[in-house]
């Protein structure tokens, strides 16, 4: 493993710990507000569209929470999709 490799797995290895909180908060509380949504009591759910767009009450994340949400996943889209690519390459070589 060359040393650009291992510098991407170790961004990638310390970046997918921080990011795993908010990617899970934003999936399920937008499954929470879709299932409430579609039964009908959207306003016992109506917290979840608050949490899912960056609305923590007191702090509020709602211009920054999507952006950063979005550059996060997509680092770690770009990072994961080069570690498999370069595996992918030495194990047909």
């Amino acid at each position: 493993m060359n040393i650009k490799a291992a510098k991407i797995r170790q961004w990638h290895r310390w970046f997918a710990p921080i990011m795993l909180l908010p990617i899970l908060l934003t999936t399920i509380t937008g499954i929470i507000y879709q299932i409430g949504e579609l039964g009908g009591f959207d306003d016992q759910v109506s917290w979840a569209i608050k949490w899912h767009k960056g609305d923590f009450g007191y702090i509020d994340f709602q211009k920054s929470y999507p952006f950063l949400n979005g550059i996060g996943l997509l680092f770690l889209t770009v990072t994961g999709i080069s570690m498999w690519w370069k595996t992918k390459r030495i194990n047909n070589i």
